[in-house]
């Protein structure tokens, strides 16, 4: 989908003074408010935006000063996959 803004030349080139074009600084944008709100996931940034990883996500969202959408449940999701690696580990040590 292409999207057309009118926003006065003033601002224009302000913007593009920063040297990034005007597409690539509104879509970034974009990308930004949409995790922050959560109306997009962390793949969804990374596809919208062409990141080639999840860690070039986490660094585009902590240059801006975002932060992860990490919730109490993936921390406790991801503990037990450590208890559960841990677990398996020792047990093929073990053998």
């Amino acid at each position: 989908m292409q999207v057309v803004l009118d926003i006065p030349d003033e601002m224009a080139r302000q913007i593009a003074a920063s040297g990034e074009g005007l597409s690539r600084t509104a879509l970034e944008a974009l990308a930004l408010e949409g995790y922050r709100t959560q109306r997009l996931s962390e793949s969804e940034v990374r596809r919208l935006l062409g990141f080639r990883t999840r860690m070039d996500v986490h660094a585009f969202l902590k240059e801006h000063g975002c932060y992860l959408n990490y919730s109490v449940a993936d921390l406790e999701q991801d503990m037990e996959t450590s208890r559960l690696l841990r677990a398996k580990r020792q047990g093929s040590a073990g053998e």
